[in-house]
C-alpha cells in the first residue's frame, strides 16, 4: 500500500462529518499511527473516562493517533496516575471525576470509556449525543434494553464511529483465521460450538469497610443498587457481581461467544439463539427468584454449561468446564481456537491454504485492510465506514450472553425470539430484559 501524506485534525474532522456520504476516500497508511508526526494543533484529542488497569492499557494505545487532553475517574489515585503517565496525560491532562465535564468539552472529538460494566452504556449515550467519537471496552451492556438504547444511538448519530474493545477481531492468525475457515464452509455444515469461557471465582463473605478517602463510592456505583462498600465489590472485582457485570458469560463471553456467532453469520438482525437451557448452571451463593439472597460474597456463576439452539439446528454450549477456548465441530473436519493456539485436522493439513489472504482479511474488516484494533478505529474515523467491532454484531452477541446469564439465573430453558428481540412465555424471565437505574442516573434516551 502507498504511503499517504498523514491527515490533519480538520481533515480527519471533515471526513469524520461525512462517514456515511458515499465519497471514496483513499486510504492512508496507518502501519506508522498517520497521526503521530502531526503538530499537537493537528492531532485528535481525546478524553479518557475510566483509568484504571485496562483504561490505563487503552489510553497508551490512543495515545499512539492522538493527543489525550483530559483524563477522568472516581477514584482520585488512578486519574492522578494517568494524568502524570508519561505516555498518556504527561502531567498536562486535565484532571476530572465526573465524566459529564469531560462530554462538555467542544476540543475533544473522541472518548475512551473503560469504567465498570455497569456504567458503559449510560455514558456511551451521552458521549454520542455530545458528538463524540466512541471507544468503549466491552463487554459493552448490561442488560437486554441496554442493547437496544445503543443500537437506536448510533442509528441516530451515524456520523459518529463506535469501537467497541474486543480484540479478538483484529487477531489474524488465530480468530480471524478460523472464523474465515468456518464462513467459507471448510469445516462443513457445523453441527455444535463449544464456547468455554471459564467459571467465575467463588469468595465470601467479604466485610464491610471503610470506603477509601480517594474512591467516590457513590459516584462509582452510579445506575447500580446502593449496597454498603466492601473491598470486593470494587475495581477489578466487579465482575463477580451480577449488580454490576454478568460473571463470566459476559466478561469473556463478549469475546468467545463473539467469535462463534461471528463464524456461524449469527451475528446479524434478527439472529442468535431461539432458545437457551440454563438448567444446568450452579451459583456460589443462595438464590430466589433469580436473585441472589447474600449481599456479602461473588454471587455470579462458577459452574455451568448452558445449551443455545439455533433456529438452523446448531448447538452452541457456552460451558465453564474444559478449555478456554472456541471448539467448532462440523461434517469435515473439528476446529479448536483459543488466544494462544489454533488446533485441529483443518490445521495440521492447511486446508485453507491460498483462501486466507488479504482479500479473506479485507473482507472480515468491512472492506478495510488488516490492522491493529485501535488504528482500525482512527482509520474509520477518519475514512468512513463501520469498525472491525461495531455497535451493530456486539449487541446481537450481548443479547446471548445476557440470555445465557437469566436462564442460568433461574436454573430453566427460556425461549428468545431474536426478530422482536423479547423473551417469550416466560414473564418472569422477561422482567430480566431491563433493570431500572438509581435515581439520578437515569439513561438519556433518544
Amino acid at each position: 500500500m502507498s504511503h499517504q501524506p498523514a491527515l490533519t485534525r480538520r481533515g480527519f474532522l471533515q471526513h469524520s462529518s461525512v462517514a456515511t456520504a458515499a465519497t471514496v476516500i483513499p486510504y492512508y497508511s496507518w502501519s506508522s499511527p498517520a497521526f503521530a508526526n502531526n503538530s499537537k494543533n493537528d492531532r485528535p484529542r481525546i478524553g479518557c473516562i475510566g483509568t484504571g488497569s485496562m483504561g490505563t492499557g487503552d489510553a497508551e494505545d490512543h495515545a499512539n493517533f492522538g493527543d489525550i487532553l483530559a483524563v477522568c475517574d472516581v477514584d482520585q489515585n488512578h486519574a492522578e496516575r494517568a494524568k502524570n503517565h508519561e505516555r498518556i496525560g504527561k502531567g498536562k491532562a486535565d484532571l476530572y471525576s465526573d465524566y459529564r465535564k469531560v462530554l462538555e468539552r467542544n476540543d475533544i472529538d473522541v472518548v475512551s470509556i473503560v469504567t465498570p460494566d455497569h456504567w458503559h452504556v449510560k455514558i456511551a449515550l451521552e458521549a454520542l449525543a455530545a458528538g463524540k467519537h466512541v471507544f468503549c471496552q466491552k463487554p459493552l451492556s448490561l442488560t437486554l434494553e441496554e442493547n437496544q438504547l445503543i443500537r437506536a444511538a448510533c442509528q441516530k448519530y451515524s456520523d459518529r464511529v463506535f469501537l467497541v474493545g474486543t480484540q479478538q477481531r483484529s487477531d489474524r492468525d488465530r480468530f480471524l483465521r478460523a472464523v474465515n475457515m468456518v464462513q467459507k464452509g471448510l469445516l462443513g455444515e457445523i453441527k455444535k460450538v463449544t464456547v468455554g469461557i471459564d467459571g467465575s471465582p467463588t469468595g465470601g463473605p467479604f466485610p464491610v469497610a471503610d470506603v477509601p478517602g480517594h474512591l467516590n463510592w457513590e459516584a462509582w456505583q452510579g445506575p447500580a443498587p446502593a449496597h454498603e462498600y466492601r473491598e470486593r465489590r470494587c475495581h477489578y472485582e466487579f465482575r463477580w457481581w451480577y449488580e454490576y457485570s454478568g460473571g463470566k458469560f459476559t466478561d469473556w463471553g463478549a469475546h468467545h461467544v463473539d467469535i462463534a456467532q461471528w463464524a456461524l453469520n449469527e451475528n446479524g438482525p434478527g439472529q442468535g439463539p431461539i432458545s437457551i437451557d440454563g438448567t444446568d448452571a450452579k451459583h456460589p451463593v443462595e438464590f430466589k427468584d433469580g436473585h441472589p439472597i447474600a449481599v456479602d460474597s461473588y454471587n455470579t456463576s462458577h459452574d455451568f454449561a448452558v445449551s443455545c439452539r439455533f433456529a438452523s439446528g446448531t448447538e452452541m454450549v457456552i460451558t465453564s468446564r474444559g478449555d478456554n477456548g472456541v471448539l467448532f465441530e462440523g461434517s469435515k473436519g473439528r476446529l479448536f481456537v483459543n488466544r494462544g493456539k489454533i488446533t485441529g485436522k483443518p490445521i495440521q493439513e492447511n486446508w485453507d491454504e491460498g483462501q486466507f489472504g488479504d482479500e479473506a482479511l479485507v473482507e472480515l474488516y468491512k472492506g478495510k485492510p488488516f490492522e491493529g484494533h485501535k488504528a482500525n478505529f482512527y482509520r474509520s474515523i477518519a475514512e468512513g465506514g463501520l469498525p472491525v467491532s461495531d455497535v451493530f454484531s456486539h449487541v446481537q452477541i450481548m443479547n446471548t450472553c445476557h440470555l445465557a446469564a437469566i436462564a442460568a439465573r433461574l436454573g430453566r430453558k427460556i425461549q428468545w425470539d431474536p426478530q422482536t428481540e423479547q423473551i417469550v412465555g416466560d414473564p418472569q424471565a422477561a422482567a430480566f430484559f431491563a433493570r431500572e437505574p438509581r435515581a439520578g442516573y437515569e439513561y438519556l434516551r433518544s
